[in-house]
C-alpha cells in the first residue's frame, strides 16, 4: 500500500498548522481532538485519551486507505514520535517529519496572537525538551521549516523550507 504520514514537530505556535492548511492537508490535530473531548482545547487532564484517540483516528485512516495522513502535535521527542513511526512501519507506510525549527521568541510572539494561548514558560519548558528529527528514528524524509525573518510580528519574510541534511 503507497500511504504516507507525515508527522509535524515544533513548538506551540511554529507555524504546524498554517503550513498544514497551505499544503492542502486535513491533519489530525491533538488540539482538535482535545476539544472534540472535552468541549475544552486548554483541558490538559485528558492528555491521555487525547493521544490514544489520535492513534487510534491513524489507524483508521491506514486502514481506510488514505494516502495520506498527517499528525498535527508538538511531537517534541522521539519517544512521543516512536507509535507513529511504528504504525507507519506495521502498514508498510512512509513516516516523513516536517520539522519547525522556530525560534522560541518567534513561537511566543505568534502565540500571542492565537485564541489558545500557550503561557511562555510552558513554550520555554517545550523547547528545551524539543529534539530535531533523525532518520535514525525511522523517518524515510526530513524537511526543515525554518525561520527567516527576525522575532517580530511585522516580519515579512516568515518561515521557509530547506532541504534536510
Amino acid at each position: 500500500m503507497a500511504c504516507r504520514l507525515i508527522v509535524l514537530i515544533g513548538l506551540p505556535g511554529s507555524g504546524k498548522s498554517t503550513w498544514a492548511g497551505q499544503q492542502g492537508l486535513n491533519p489530525l490535530s491533538s488540539d482538535l481532538i482535545r476539544h472534540i473531548l472535552s468541549d475544552d482545547d486548554n483541558n490538559q487532564t485528558i492528555h491521555g485519551e487525547v493521544f490514544a484517540t489520535l492513534r487510534y483516528l491513524l489507524k483508521r485512516r491506514i486502514e481506510l486507505k488514505q494516502p495520506v495522513t498527517c499528525i498535527d502535535a508538538t511531537n517534541l521527542t522521539p519517544k512521543e514520535r516512536r507509535p507513529y513511526i511504528a504504525t507507519a512501519q506495521f502498514y508498510g507506510c512512509t513516516a516523513e517529519a516536517v520539522y519547525f525549527d522556530t525560534p522560541a521568541a518567534v513561537c511566543k510572539q505568534h502565540n500571542r496572537n492565537r485564541v489558545r494561548q500557550v503561557p511562555d514558560e510552558v513554550i520555554d519548558s517545550m523547547a528545551a525538551r524539543l529534539r530535531p528529527p533523525s532518520k535514525d528514528e525511522g523517518f524515510t524524509h526530513i524537511t526543515v521549516v525554518k525561520w527567516a525573518g527576525p522575532p517580530s510580528p511585522s516580519s515579512e519574510s516568515g518561515p521557509h523550507t530547506v532541504p534536510s541534511p
